[in-house]
């Protein structure tokens, strides 16, 4: 028989208040609607007001919406110090990556996707993490690249470990406060849309057959695995894996 106790610690999401910053697309995006649905009061913020206005119109209503550059320092401390107490806080903002070997690395871009996928993150669990309730927790991102690099991913490999040495080290920083990241393998989202359509999704299909799942990821997939870190509650300073069997082949 379950106990009403038991029954507590199996709640949803329902009267959490969730920021998912990068919440506008792909991922992130998936993440604020997977929480909406489940009873969560969700606040979505990126960069473009455009994208911000978007998002909050296809979100369930009561949805909130903010444009913050997430690599200016000023502008997270002034989010945050208005925003008020939260639950969860999810960090999936990223521009695409940069792919390319070493010779044709574009330094300036390499500097960018540490400004926002590594310094963004840090500044957010600073600013961010006084806000969080008891029980509350971080979620960063994270991608195999950092796990298995291939050729061409010298710059996204490194930015990929840099994230997953961040939550290890904000576990023990922020304690009692879990932080955890999702580390996941290729995903089909707006982060490809650069790459013309056919060969994006030839690419898709190839990487998918690749894998011992057959497919590649969805949005869906990575929501799930950010809401269960949200909802559980003895995890801190791990690096959960999402993607289909890559590391594995």
């Amino acid at each position: 028989m379950i106990k009403p106790e038991q029954n507590e610690r199996r709640s949803t999401l329902r009267g959490k208040r969730v920021i998912i910053l990068g919440g506008t697309s792909g991922m992130g995006f998936a993440t604020a609607e997977a929480a909406a649905h489940e009873g969560a009061s969700v606040v979505v913020v990126s960069s473009r007001k455009e994208k911000v206005d978007a998002a909050v119109s296809r979100l369930p209503q009561g949805a909130e919406g903010h444009a913050v550059d997430l690599t200016n320092e000023a502008q997270v401390r002034d989010f945050f110090s208005q925003i008020g107490e939260f639950d969860h806080l999810v960090f999936t903002a990223g521009d695409p990556l940069q792919l390319a070997n070493l010779g044709e690395v574009d330094m300036d871009a390499a500097r960018q996707m540490f400004n926002l996928r590594y310094w963004g993150a840090l500044m957010a669990a600073k600013y961010g993490s006084v806000n969080i309730r008891p029980g509350g927790s971080i979620t960063l991102a994270s991608g195999t690249a950092g796990v298995r690099p291939q050729k061409g991913c010298t710059v996204a490999g490194s930015v990929c470990g840099a994230v997953e040495a961040l939550t290890k080290a904000l576990a023990v920083e922020l304690s009692p406060l879990r932080v955890n990241a999702v580390c996941f393998g290729l995903m089909r989202t707006e982060m490809w849309s650069g790459i013309p359509e056919a060969d994006r999704n030839a690419m898709f299909e190839a990487a998918g057959k690749s894998l011992p799942l057959g497919r590649i990821g969805e949005p869906e997939d990575a929501a799930e695995a950010f809401l269960y870190l949200m909802r559980e509650r003895h995890s801190t300073g791990q690096i959960v894996v999402v993607d289909g069997g890559t590391t594995l082949v």
